[in-house]
């Protein structure tokens, strides 16, 4: 945290009052403050080019992706600051010389105005505490609470963030206007926006949650007398605000007053005839939640976008191999350019379509070129290629070829066989042994090191695509490199390290299997030509990177080698344990004691034979996770190492003594039950 950030607010800050952002408007700016030599992360009240008061954050934000501890102090009020004069921050020395104010309230105070409407405010992480600020500020009267807030989305997450508001203005009554930052934070974390004003307990006004637009707008009309008469007729409300005011001294505590301040349009003020009437907001409206499926495209596509409209990157270049994983990556793309071409095409001349000729070369002279649809935007963002070896299938080579063909990609199928043979060759010579498949008479640890060989050199000659591919097309720049490894093999460390997992982002490194293959059908319908995604959807997830036994290959996989089989474990059954590892912070013994219930069709020692196989997979490949490419944020148990799952990479993989009480406790189940399985 730079000291000269503080300096850079203040200079927006007199920027943004200096051109009229404030001019006949309340504004609620969020922006670090430095007050007695502490760091507040704080709420800026202004109107009409002066600044009303600076209200500090008193609850941060710490669990998760946020360390807001690192860089701010959570405010405790003085004692009896309700009954004494309120702190002043004497602010910079160009704020009296532009405006001529030299200091404002500092505190947790409310604004009071002439004309009798109160406003308040509370700052993200304070909506979600068990003391919520708003709860206060409803018993002291204040009508009108804004929340700016920098909440980041998660899937499954925004209905409970709707819920909170809701419930809040229900139980207090209210108005509470909240808003969200929308776009990338610049690593893995995607603001989803949503802007939202709830009154007494429902949504009247909804800004959309995912879009290529910085910014949304949402308004609404409210008439004041409805929260009044709302509160009016609780009796349990009227009588916690009075006991308030008795404890604090008088009712209107924390109220700071302004005598120049008028908000409110008066229809009885014979001065407000000459001005518009506005139309009052008095119905809910529906609220507007995307199924997991949508979210699980539409996120990723507006992260992507933020990524390469700022990167300065050329477009992207994805390794397609046919399968989900890779496919999925491949229609967020697609998704992408859908959301950006719609966008474009709307305003020709807006911010979105500048983007949008800057990334795909189209921006030299005075030109308003916006792609015709967004397989043309594909051809000059998107690079797919196949890279087989023997070992590939022409299944999952086909399915690669429809795929690009149906996005617009710039799509290559190539072999990578000369490679693999070459780095062989180089071990013969060097140690005077060559490695077989363990199919072919060779050792687990030969088998592992041939499948590495050609998941390793696929990450090479991505990265030399993904440099070359502009200049081969005749165009400038670069490519970002796309991983595409979901959650579950994340946690499980089924992956190569230094294989195609290895990028420059990942989209889908938080994700589930279950939800990949759910977006995949939904895409498959929601969009003519996409069928081949829901052919992909139902195919069996393969490595292709053992020789292909004829007699056990099936046509829908068309290989022998599934990853489930070689997992040991289902995707179904890693989605649990990533869960209660992460969500339910369960360790081997009372991960165990939960499954051993939700589990009933199995029998106690086949739960406790999943549970320690998970643990030492886990364990064991904990170490990839220090290397993992940045993935987009979606779910609450991934395993992501650099910023949310901050845990050890070293383990005892036997896990002795956790593994001695498992079995201990299967040892007291009788015979009848360690027999299920051979009775059903």
């Amino acid at each position: 945290f730079r000291s000269h950030t503080f300096d850079h607010s203040w200079a927006s800050l007199a920027q943004l009052i200096e051109e009229g952002a404030t001019d006949g408007l309340m504004c609620d700016f969020g922006m670090p403050v430095l007050h007695a030599g502490v760091r507040y992360n704080c709420r800026v009240i202004c109107h009409n080019r002066k600044v009303l008061l600076i209200r500090p954050k008193t609850a941060m934000a710490d669990n998760g992706n946020y360390r807001e501890g690192r860089y701010f102090t959570a405010y405790s009020s003085p004692a009896n600051s309700s009954a004494t004069r309120p702190e002043k921050h004497l602010l910079p020395t160009s704020f009296f010389s532009q405006f001529g104010q030299r200091d404002v309230p500092f505190g947790l105070y409310h604004v009071q105005c002439a004309d009798g409407t109160t406003i308040g405010c509370e700052s993200c992480e304070e909506l979600w505490t068990p003391q919520a600020s708003h709860i206060d500020l409803a018993l002291r009267g204040v009508e009108i609470i804004g929340n700016g807030s920098g909440s980041h989305h998660e899937l499954r997450k925004l209905s409970t963030r709707m819920e909170l508001m809701t419930s809040a203005t229900r139980k207090c009554g209210g108005i509470y206007l909240y808003s969200n930052q929308r776009g990338c934070d610049g690593g893995r974390t995607y603001y989803d926006g949503c802007a939202m004003i709830a009154v007494n307990g429902r949504i009247v006004a909804q800004a959309p949650q995912f879009d290529v637009h910085d910014v949304h707008v949402v308004t609404a009309t409210i008439d004041l007398e409805d929260v009044r008469s709302y509160r009016a007729s609780n009796p349990a409300f009227g009588i916690q605000a009075s006991r308030m005011a008795t404890e604090e001294g008088g009712g209107g505590s924390n109220g700071l007053t302004f005598d120049d301040v008028h908000l409110v349009f008066d229809p009885t003020n014979i001065e407000s005839f000459n001005k518009k009437r506005p139309h009052i907001t008095e119905e809910g409206m529906e609220l507007k939640i995307a199924a997991p499926e949508e979210e699980c495209c539409l996120g990723p596509a507006c992260w992507l976008w933020d990524f390469l409209r700022r990167s300065g990157a050329a477009g992207f270049f994805l390794p397609l191999s046919g399968g989900a994983d890779s496919a999925s990556v491949a229609a967020i793309v697609a998704v992408m350019c859908i959301l950006v071409t719609r966008a474009a095409r709307e305003d020709p001349e807006g911010d979105v379509a500048k983007d949008c000729r800057r990334v795909c070369r189209k921006d030299k002279g005075n030109s308003l070129w916006v792609p015709s649809d967004p397989q043309e935007m594909a051809s000059y963002v998107l690079h797919t290629t196949f890279m087989g070896t023997e070992n590939s299938s022409d299944v999952t080579n086909s399915r690669a070829k429809r795929l690009g063909d149906a996005i617009g990609s710039y799509h290559l199928s190539i072999k990578i066989d000369l490679m693999v043979k070459a780095v062989l060759q180089v071990f013969q010579m060097t140690t005077g042994h060559m490695p077989r498949f363990g199919s072919r008479g060779g050792t687990m640890t030969e088998d592992l090191a041939l499948q590495n060989i050609q998941a390793r050199l696929r990450m090479v000659m991505a990265y030399v695509m993904a440099q070359l591919l502009p200049w081969v097309r005749g165009r400038s720049g670069f490519l970002l490199v796309l991983g595409s490894a979901n959650v579950d093999e994340g946690l499980r460390g089924y992956m190569t390290k230094y294989d195609c997992s290895s990028a420059d982002l990942n989209p889908i490194g938080a994700i589930s299997k279950g939800d990949l293959k759910r977006m995949l059908v939904f895409l498959s319908k929601e969009y003519p030509g996409f069928d081949v995604l829901g052919e992909i959807a139902n195919a069996p997830p393969t490595a292709e990177l053992r020789p292909i036994d004829a007699a056990t290959a099936t046509a829908e996989a068309g290989h022998s080698q599934t990853d489930e089989e070689d997992m040991g474990m289902s995707y179904e059954e890693l989605g649990y344990f990533g869960r209660l590892r992460k969500i339910s912070r369960c360790g081997p013994v009372s991960m165990f004691k939960k499954l051993v219930v939700t589990w009933n069709h199995l029998s106690p020692g086949d739960v406790a034979a999943k549970v320690k196989r998970f643990f030492y997979y886990y364990s064991l490949n904990r170490h990839k996770m220090t290397t993992i490419t940045p993935a987009y944020h979606a779910e609450a148990y991934s395993p992501d190492d650099n910023r949310f799952d901050l845990r050890q990479f070293l383990y005892n993989t036997k896990w002795t003594r956790q593994f001695d009480v498992i079995d201990d406790i299967v040892a007291q189940y009788p015979d009848s039950e360690q027999d299920k399985d051979k009775n059903d």
